[in-house]
């Protein structure tokens, strides 16, 4: 069952990873030194954003899951 867990958390953080980097650059961090301050957003965020929003949420709290999991099953094997 940890070995299960373990896998999942590997897999969860590979696609948490590149959920955040797909992000659009808001401007003023990291994202201005790779080219991401150059465009300019005029109106509010598309839908594909805000559904990449959403996924990456939950892929978090999944992560996040897994970790708690991970964590009391270690515990109470050890």
């Amino acid at each position: 069952m940890v070995m299960g867990f373990s896998i999942a958390l590997i897999v969860f953080s590979a696609l948490l990873m590149l959920l955040v980097l797909m992000h659009k650059g808001k401007g003023g961090g990291l994202s201005d030194m790779f080219g991401g301050g150059m465009q300019s957003s005029v109106g509010g965020s598309s839908v594909a954003e805000r559904n990449l929003d959403r996924i990456t949420v939950v892929v978090g709290l999944l992560w996040f899951a897994c970790i708690v999991v991970l964590g009391l099953l270690m515990k109470l094997d050890g």
